[in-house]
């Protein structure tokens, strides 16, 4: 799989579209990929809620986590992990899958010609016929923090300041004065005006955790590009790689309506099928780039592009896989790979990238996207409520008591 950044691609939707959906009205603020389209939330065991996927620190394995909105895993689904391989960003040229199927508590799962079979819900997991993967399946605590209601208030204001007649530039930026940008940057630090609340405390989704041995998933190279997906008899109903990319990016204020439709469309899309999205990404990137008052200075934007300044950007993310640097000797940076061969960032040339449980994974995305920078949009809950771990199995916190009875209750 191959993308390439090009800035001399046309603009595919006039200034006129992106004006006409940023003030269509403000729809649902979801967290990560959480129940994201109608098809997850009339199965929730089909919705990947989040993916992460980082480098052990010994740099012999690596280490994946799909979260499952619902409780538990369908026996009509299968569960899939694509790991692209390959020798620089953008191109790849080796792919291992990983599947697991379950059927109650049993578990059966297959990588590179290996397998692994039996009950998968013991904190120790189950190790692979030739010892080249181990797998846990069952309740864990959810690692992904975000303040949700926060954030549709910070939505809010921004849609309000657009009807009140901001002016776009030609980029689709929105014009914000200082007050504006502020209200928006105060409302996303704050949950209805007082401390900011992590909506997702508490929740209990069904985690499958693998950990895997590097050269199985790396023949084609050091870079490593991570995408799930869950599939039913009739196709794929959901996908993620990246945070954020379908709730934050496709139809961000548009009508549920609109957004539910472009949001169907990406799940059965794939990342090399990405393209279509770029114009509507485009769109969202110029709202995005204006909260904090300056347009032009978004990770990657090229101000000399005049209508395609989010091109670049806007291929980046469409293509929404998960980078690791599986040559990296730590793990502490979101988009570490990109900004590393795209942004000039040689101090993060080392890093693996990723996404390990315990990265602030909105501040950083938003922030990269609002202000290029890695701070700058502060949605004011910085860690979980549990402590996780990005170096012993299964990695993500045993659920709280109170919240395991509840699972077990509903």
């Amino acid at each position: 799989m191959t993308w390439t950044i090009n800035t001399g691609r046309a603009l595919a939707a006039g200034l006129g579209g992106a004006a006409a959906l940023l003030l269509a009205g403000a729809g649902p603020a979801r967290a990560s990929d959480h129940l994201d389209t109608p098809s997850v939330i009339a199965d929730p065991r089909a919705d990947i809620g989040d993916i992460f996927a980082w480098t052990s620190p010994d740099s012999r394995r690596l280490n994946l986590v799909m979260a499952i909105v619902g409780h538990g895993f369908s026996r009509d689904l299968a569960y899939v992990f694509h790991v692209d391989s390959g020798a620089r960003l953008g191109k790849t040229t080796a792919t291992t899958t990983i599947s697991c199927r379950f059927s109650g508590q049993e578990a059966d799962c297959t990588a590179d010609g290996d397998e692994a079979r039996g009950d998968a819900g013991r904190p120790e997991g189950l190790v692979s016929r030739r010892h080249g993967f181990r797998v846990f399946a069952g309740p864990r605590d959810d690692p992904f923090f975000n303040n949700v209601k926060g954030t549709r208030e910070a939505y809010d204001f921004a849609a309000a300041a657009l009807k009140a007649g901001a002016p776009l530039d030609e980029a689709g930026c929105p014009a914000f004065d200082k007050a504006t940008s502020a209200g928006v940057l105060e409302r996303w630090r704050h949950t209805r005006g007082g401390p900011a609340q992590n909506l997702l405390a508490g929740w209990t989704p069904a985690s499958l955790v693998i950990s895997i041995d590097l050269p199985a998933v790396s023949r084609g190279g050091k870079l490593l590009a991570v995408w799930g997906e869950t599939v039913g008899p009739k196709g794929r109903i959901d996908r993620m790689g990246r945070p954020l990319t379908g709730n934050a990016l496709l139809a961000t204020l548009a009508p549920d309506a609109v957004s539910d439709a472009l949001k169907e469309a990406y799940n059965h899309a794939t990342p090399a099928t990405s393209d279509a999205f770029v114009p509507e990404i485009e769109k969202t990137l110029g709202l995005y780039d204006a909260f904090d008052g300056q347009c032009g200075n978004a990770m990657i934007a090229d101000r000399r592009a005049g209508a395609s300044r989010y091109l670049n950007l806007a291929i980046l993310l469409a293509d929404d896989r998960l980078w690791i640097n599986s040559a990296g000797t730590r793990c502490t940076t979101l988009f570490a790979v990109e900004l590393a061969a795209l942004a000039g960032r040689r101090d993060l040339a080392g890093d693996c990238g990723g996404r390990t449980p315990n990265y602030d994974a909105v501040d950083v995305y938003r922030s990269l996207l609002a202000t290029g920078a890695l701070t700058g949009v502060d949605d004011g809950v910085d860690r979980d409520d549990h402590v996780h771990s990005d170096t012993v199995f299964p990695f993500l916190a045993a659920p709280d008591a109170a919240a395991e009875s509840s699972r077990k209750a509903d």
